[in-house]
């Protein structure tokens, strides 16, 4: 006879007493139905209710996770996993487990992860507040897609499936709400084969345990730290040229607009515009090389061609070509202002540009060490 659990279902629990049993008995009967080796496990993140007692007394296998965070239950939870296949999903009753099949199949074709989807789905009249359906969910969908390329419609679904060994190639660690964004990215980073279900979506039992603009936050913030593209290098290169052609449009005098004169104040704005966004730029670098030095992303066509072109000599060479125009410009006014024995000069804009290139100078020459250190590999 063959004792070897086929299928693991985790459930992150605190204070569910009042849906813990439907959960464990719907787990139960698909189990049943299908013939299935299974095992239930309950990670308990500090309830302070019945929910523990009534997992025990269903068969299902408790361990407690102290440290409180949705993350940190499902980390201990799945640790406990010894399934070949593995199916997660909140203990509210939110989810409906006799949906297990839906995920089974494709994991037993050639999928390595499985996500509902509730908006493929149905959702029932009142299972999900109307901001979260048309506001939340739909906006940080949205996000998940343009920031990391994939057409899934429901990332935030908490019911999903993936092998044992698909899970052990992710290498999550995070332990609040926005393990669930890093499983998703995580899964698309290391290519896995990912497969969408459509699921029902029921009206919770018990008090909701979400606050929905800290955990909004928490995943923007995950999607944002994994995403430099986004958070450093467009907004750096936007800023960068509009700040570089605001200094050209300005350089030979007052620009005329909405009938006003932008003079050497807006100059001045472009200055700080073009030098700040260099160093968004130089950041988004150091970010990106760095996440990829530590496998938190994968390598991608800009970071081998960067990689495959950039010498700390370039990028000092090209640091010292911005410092020394600048230098030569400055050194221009200066010896202008000498002639004059120090008298009045009306070369302000010329000095705002030169002040602008040695800073930008300095920048890249600074940064091009930086850059190289973390391109220095170990010796193991």
């Amino acid at each position: 006879m063959n004792n070897e659990i086929e299928l693991s279902v985790v459930l992150p629990c605190l204070n569910e007493e009042e849906a813990i049993a439907v959960c464990i008995n719907k787990i139960r009967e698909v189990l049943a139905k299908e013939k299935i080796n299974g095992e239930i496990i309950v990670a308990d993140n500090g309830s302070t209710d019945r929910s523990r007692e009534i997992a025990q007394k269903l068969g299902a296998k408790v361990v407690i996770e102290t440290q409180r965070g949705y993350g940190a239950a499902y980390l201990r939870g799945l640790k406990e996993a010894k399934g070949k296949y593995i199916i997660i999903g909140d203990a509210d009753n939110s989810y409906d487990f006799h949906d297990i099949p839906k995920f089974l199949k494709p994991l037993k074709e050639s999928s390595d992860f499985v996500m509902g989807s509730r908006f493929s789905g149905k959702i029932h009249k009142k299972a999900m507040p109307w901001p979260n359906r048309y506001i939340g969910n739909p906006l940080l969908s949205g996000m998940c897609r343009l920031f990391f390329n994939t057409r899934l419609s429901d990332i935030h679904c908490g019911m999903r499936g993936f092998t044992a060994t698909s899970y052990r190639r992710m290498k999550l660690r995070s332990l609040g709400m926005e393990f669930a964004t890093e499983m998703v990215v995580s899964a698309l980073q290391i290519g896995l084969k990912i497969n969408e279900v459509p699921i029902n979506y029921h009206i919770r039992k018990g008090a909701s345990k979400l606050n929905p603009l800290s955990d909004a936050w928490r995943h923007i913030r995950f999607m944002l730290l994994y995403c430099p593209v986004w958070l450093y290098f467009l907004p750096g290169l936007i800023g960068f040229i509009a700040g570089l052609l605001l200094l050209i449009i300005t350089y030979k005098g007052p620009l005329l607009f909405l009938g006003r004169s932008w003079d050497i104040h807006f100059n001045i704005l472009a200055c700080i515009i073009t030098i700040l966004s260099y160093q968004v730029l130089n950041l988004g670098i150091y970010a990106h090389t760095y996440a990829i030095k530590e496998r938190l992303l994968k390598y991608d066509s800009f970071t081998l061609f960067f990689q495959r072109h950039f010498s700390l000599e370039k990028g000092l060479l090209l640091g010292l070509i911005f410092f020394i125009s600048g230098f030569l410009i400055n050194l221009s006014i200066f010896i202008e202002w000498f002639s004059k024995h120090f008298g009045q000069l009306y070369r302000i804009r010329e000095s705002i540009l030169a002040m602008t290139l040695l800073v930008i100078g300095l920048q890249t020459i600074f940064s091009s060490f930086f850059i190289s250190l973390l391109f220095l590999r170990k010796k193991r």
